[in-house]
């Protein structure tokens, strides 16, 4: 297990080679104060299309095993699994601040039960609670306030891209704990690669609307082919991974604090969960953060 993992190292991701293996991000390992991972297919007590590792409640993976593979991870990554708060993602850019006030709506009783309708992207500065939303090629972002130690995590799909999931989320926490995008380090999680992920002309119509609306494409910043280019079948390559990066830049994150995992579910289906690669047979992986002190 962990000989196959390892490919998955490089000099921003490193496998945490637990019982229940785990990736994080090597900057991130440096703040004392958070807890992360971004879950592989490895570790858990699922089976057949779920094998191993399935988080997701909601594909027909037997329940008891999701649950156990639950405890298995928060057990090898320290998490506290009994404040756990889980996104239902709709790909839209609603973004939610976990306050005491939310936290009271959730059920105490069944942490499999603690989801947030229609929501993809949270943020909170409580310590002790773990934010987790799920993944099986769409992007995940991370969210680091090193000033005002508050984090947030959300999910992005094409959708989310080119609704500019990554600003809206700086702008949440902006409102929510006074953030300077500055005091950011965020990080964009494993995810489907611009050679595995083809889309059609109507997704690159809306990225360049928006894009050009908030000046992410001009003269002086991006240009089109730094984010697709054209096949001769009609369709695009997308790069995800760098339309992510542009809007965390435009919405004011340095650059040299935005972190990218480079690596692409698809290309390792073998140890990730990929849609694509598995035509929609498959269990979902999840990224987690808590803070652990304010």
């Amino acid at each position: 297990m962990y000989s196959q993992l390892r490919i998955l190292n490089n000099k921003e991701i490193l496998v945490q080679e637990k019982s229940t293996p785990y990736l994080t991000f090597k900057r991130y390992n440096d703040l004392p104060y958070i807890k992360h991972c971004f879950t592989t297919k490895f570790g858990g007590v699922s089976k057949g299309i779920f094998s191993s590792l399935n988080l997701s409640f909601s594909r027909g993976d037997d329940i008891d095993c999701v649950k156990k593979n639950y405890e298995l991870l928060c057990e090898s990554a320290g998490f506290t699994l009994k404040n756990i708060v889980m996104s239902d993602q709709v790909h839209k850019t609603d973004v939610l601040t976990i306050d005491d006030n939310v936290l009271d709506t959730l059920d105490n009783n069944d942490f499999s039960k603690r989801k947030l309708n229609c929501i993809d992207g949270m943020i909170t500065n409580i310590p002790g609670v773990m934010l987790l939303t799920y993944y099986a090629d769409c992007v995940p972002l991370y969210f680091v306030d090193t000033k005002n130690k508050a984090i947030g995590l959300s999910h992005s799909g094409w959708k989310g891209t080119v609704g500019l999931m990554g600003k809206r989320t700086v702008e949440a926490m902006k409102k929510a704990y006074d953030t300077d995008p500055k005091d950011l380090i965020c990080a964009i999680g494993p995810s489907i690669c611009i050679d595995c992920y083809e889309v059609s002309e109507d997704v690159i119509d809306v990225l360049n609307t928006n894009f050009v609306k908030e000046g992410i494409i001009s003269k002086d910043s991006y240009s089109t082919d730094d984010f697709y280019y054209k096949k001769d079948n009609g369709k695009y390559q997308l790069d995800l991974w760098t339309a992510n990066r542009a809007v965390l830049e435009n919405a004011g994150v340095d650059s040299s604090n935005i972190i990218t995992s480079s690596i692409c579910t698809c290309h390792h289906k073998d140890l990730l969960f990929s849609h694509r690669a598995t035509a929609g047979k498959r269990g979902n992986l999840a990224a987690a953060i808590e803070l652990t002190s304010s």
